[in-house]
């Protein structure tokens, strides 16, 4: 079959390498450069982590709107302007998680999506020639005392019932693995099965590369519809013209909505605006990736320096960026690392603003179109989208083949919402 995956992140890109491994031909079509700073993948905080099973919502989080509303520079902010629009979205994603059996649910879906993600990466990056920017040396979750890590038994009982193992490290045992770590944090845990991809634009151009090399075609465009006839695609349209294919991918990220539209789906699909900061040179060599319990961030040595990503901002695709969120990131870096120079300035950092493609439950689409089955959507990880990458390259590649897809798909259904 001619399979055409619109979108080159990382989502994108095993969709496409998986396909092509099952002999199909496949074009891929993306306006911007594979990897480059308009993508989501590129932005990531590096972190693939199997145990990020935990949705964005949780039970009482509707209390918290009010101080969203006001608080334009927190963990999670809602721009007063863009309100009417996405309160549709906020609502069901407050719902989302709303009740503990909700989380627990939410969190059974997505343990098979992000199992061995580490390792199916690191098959990817060595078949891509890069596979020094796979790691899987754990990461740690640091939290002021045992009692900061109590407070989320929920999220944890929920990581442990998915099969989630970790270390539990005191105050002194953190000391010894990782000293850089303002002494602040007495006490950390530390999941050993999660892993990092140290350069993650570098990482997705290398497997769109790669695809290239092993016959895939690279069209540099913008994907607007589809041409389907008596319910069989017929082609992909484009900018200038149209693509003639049998099955088409949609992995387009935070820009899939009207595509899905086209293909029969009304999806509530919105971009959860994430910001990172990077440090060159910050006099520091942390030994692991660490999520600090107070920041709601991660923070994570890459080859250009210390990276720190994460926070959520509801603005919609169009707004400017609030480059004050990067100030704040910046400001935490140095709570977290007391070592790291005195003086900086947003002036000293590379700062990036991007859109994580999110759904209101943190599940994706996965799955055939209304539609037209020859569409399949690939889209709206939200934050497991690097993690959930590869798994969703082998799913895809089972649902083109007529395989029985390697896990249940039910989850992930466009229509769920309805």
């Amino acid at each position: 079959m001619h399979v055409v995956v619109i979108g080159a992140g990382i989502v994108g890109a095993a969709c496409a390498l998986e396909s092509l491994r099952d002999g199909h031909r496949v074009t891929i079509v993306e306006p911007g450069e594979p990897g480059g700073e308009q993508a989501a993948s590129y932005g990531n905080g590096t972190l693939l982590n199997p145990s990020s099973v935990i949705p964005m919502s949780s039970p009482g989080l509707w209390k918290k709107v009010p101080s969203y509303l006001a608080d334009p520079l927190g963990p999670l902010a809602i721009r007063w302007s863009y309100l009417p629009k996405i309160l549709p979205w906020l609502r069901r994603f407050l719902a989302a998680g709303s009740t503990p059996d909700k989380v627990r649910a939410i969190g059974k879906a997505l343990r098979p999506l992000l199992d061995r993600a580490p390792e199916r990466h690191l098959k990817l990056a060595e078949e891509a020639g890069v596979g020094e920017m796979i790691t899987k040396q754990g990461v740690l979750f640091a939290f002021p005392d045992r009692s900061a890590f109590e407070a989320e038994a929920l999220s944890w009982k929920v990581r442990a019932d998915n099969g989630v193992q970790w270390l539990e490290l005191d105050e002194d045992a953190l000391r010894q693995q990782e000293p850089s770590l303002d002494r602040h944090y007495k006490f950390a845990v530390l999941v050993q099965e999660n892993g990092q991809c140290r350069d993650p634009g570098a990482y997705v151009a290398a497997l769109i590369r790669h695809a290239e090399a092993q016959g895939a075609a690279l069209q540099r465009n913008r994907a607007t519809g589809f041409r389907i006839e008596s319910g069989r695609l017929k082609a992909v349209t484009i900018d200038n013209g149209e693509i003639a294919c049998d099955r088409a991918v949609i992995a387009a990220g935070a820009w899939s909505k009207a595509l899905a539209r086209l293909a029969g789906d009304v999806v509530p699909l919105e971009t959860e605006r994430g910001y990172h900061i990077v440090i060159a040179n910050p006099g520091i060599e942390p030994r692991y990736p660490v999520m600090p319990s107070d920041g709601k961030m991660g923070c994570a040595m890459t080859p250009q320096g210390l990276r720190l990503g994460g926070q959520v901002e509801l603005a919609g695709l169009e707004a400017d960026p609030n480059w004050n969120r990067a100030d704040v990131l910046l400001k935490f870096a140095r709570k977290v690392y007391p070592g790291i120079p005195e003086g900086l300035s947003l002036d000293n950092v590379a700062v990036w603003m991007g859109h994580r493609p999110s759904m209101p439950d943190g599940l994706p689409c996965l799955g055939p179109a209304s539609g037209c089955s020859d569409v399949i959507y690939a889209f709206g990880h939200g934050h497991v989208g690097l993690t959930a990458g590869a798994t969703t390259g082998l799913v895809v590649a089972d649902i083109l083949a007529g395989r029985q897809p390697r896990i249940d798909l039910t989850p992930y259904a466009p229509t769920r919402f309805r």
